[in-house]
């Protein structure tokens, strides 16, 4: 599908007891120059020139019970079929301009409050590459992030900080030494800790570079370490300018709820790769007529800059299907526009072992990503540097094409995975 030059396209699925073709249209009125009924100074020559338009409505097979309550369509006494539709509806780029916080409001906004439907649910979006353009790029994205880390070929291997909360700086900072020392590529923050009084970034942050720069001078070996800046915006300036001067390379925000604007001033503040945490991001994807879909979320995620995205993990401890999280992260490796060179790193993430490698191998076909184990390293019975061990050992397998329980016959660490975590192998 092409995207005019001058118009950004949005694809819905809408369910309503109404005609679908008039709500669409409904829709693109309300998100644009126009409301419920005409107004006065909405001429044919502004509507022609600043008017969203429906492109295409495919009806799909209707539902026998509403899945959202409407308190609008009861004062009516509207009783179902429940007819559900995908629409595709195209904005002016002139009505937004370089301003992601309107662009989200235009193709989001009222639309989850309309009266017309039952569900709404904003699938997917295109913008063409005048238009991306405009907006911020990652600074750093796959290709920076394997620089800085000195990883050429094969996934990055990455943990989280556990316990969350609780420890102080100094011991944050003896974690990630023994971290280090195992081999890990990337190292993270979980989104509950940030700034906590018991280990406060002015002092974790010195103490876990100071720990870093130690490894990197015995080894040459650059681990980067994404601390959890979420803050309020100037507070986040303040903590990524600390985690610059003490040589560290990453940041990562808790992206829903630090919002769009502060994402953007941040990406212009700071060098450092952003690494984007979708937490919260349940809440408006998880019922499947109602808010965002994965491929819009980060569409507009990408446009502030970021240069690494949360997709979950592939047979993981969450609810998203194993189908949702490869969709996922085929989105952040795909280009935004026609042209543009703007992938970010999926990350995965939760529940990910040994184990859960030949299926996401499988799945997404690259090494260009950031596989996170919590518990498959630090809990591996060898110890940490076992469990990293054991990941680059499955991660070497599954692109051989080899079982695991064939490679782990050679692979004394795989082995041990295998048996302590579970049989979750192909």
């Amino acid at each position: 599908m092409t995207t005019p030059a001058d118009r950004l396209q949005a694809t819905y699925l809408i369910e309503t007891p109404l005609e679908p073709a008039k709500v669409a249209e409904v829709m693109a009125g309300e998100q644009s120059c126009g409301t419920f009924t005409r107004v006065q100074g909405e001429t044919d020559a502004l509507r022609e020139r600043a008017r969203a338009t429906v492109e295409q409505l495919d009806e799909l097979p209707a539902a026998e019970t509403p899945s959202l309550p409407n308190a609008w369509l009861d004062r009516q006494g509207r009783g179902g079929p429940w007819r559900r539709a995908r629409v595709r509806v195209s904005f002016p780029t002139a009505n937004i301009g370089a301003n992601l916080p309107t662009l989200a409001a235009t193709v989001s906004g009222n639309l989850y409050d309309l009266g017309e439907v039952t569900g709404l649910r904003l699938e997917s979006m295109q913008v063409p590459a005048s238009y991306r353009a405009r907006f911020e790029r990652p600074v750093a994205g796959i290709t920076g992030t394997r620089k800085l880390t000195g990883v050429t070929h094969g996934a990055l291997v990455g943990t989280i900080i556990k316990p969350n909360v609780g420890f102080s700086a100094q011991q944050t900072a003896e974690l990630v030494a023994q971290l280090c020392a195992a081999g890990v590529d990337f190292i993270k923050d979980d989104e509950v800790c940030a700034d906590p009084d018991h280990a406060p970034l002015a002092q974790r942050v010195p103490a876990v570079m100071a720990a870093v720069r130690a490894h990197q001078a015995r080894t040459g070996k650059h681990v980067m370490v994404a601390f959890n800046i979420t803050d309020e915006t100037e507070a986040m300036k303040r903590h990524a300018d600390l985690v610059e001067r003490e040589g560290g390379s990453c940041v990562m925000v808790s992206l829903n709820w630090c919002g769009f604007s502060a994402v953007q001033t941040l990406r212009r503040h700071t060098p450092l790769v952003i690494h984007g945490h979708r937490n919260g991001f349940g809440a408006l994807s998880r019922h499947p007529q109602l808010g965002i879909g994965f491929q819009a979320y980060q569409t507009l995620w990408r446009l502030a800059g970021v240069d690494h995205m949360h997709v979950h993990g592939l047979q993981g401890k969450f609810s998203q299907p194993d189908a949702e999280v490869q969709a996922s992260a085929r989105d952040c490796l795909a280009p935004l526009a026609e042209g543009c060179d703007d992938a970010v790193m999926p990350a995965f993430s939760s529940g990910q072992w040994a184990g859960t490698v030949p299926a996401t191998w499988s799945a997404i076909g690259t090494d260009d990503l950031l596989f996170m184990s919590g518990g498959g390293i630090l809990a591996h019975p060898g110890g940490p540097a076992a469990g990293v061990t054991s990941i680059r050992q499955a991660w070497a397998a599954a692109r051989a094409g080899i079982a695991l329980p064939d490679a782990a016959r050679e692979a004394p660490e795989l082995a041990a995975a295998l048996d302590f975590f579970g049989p979750k192998t192909r």
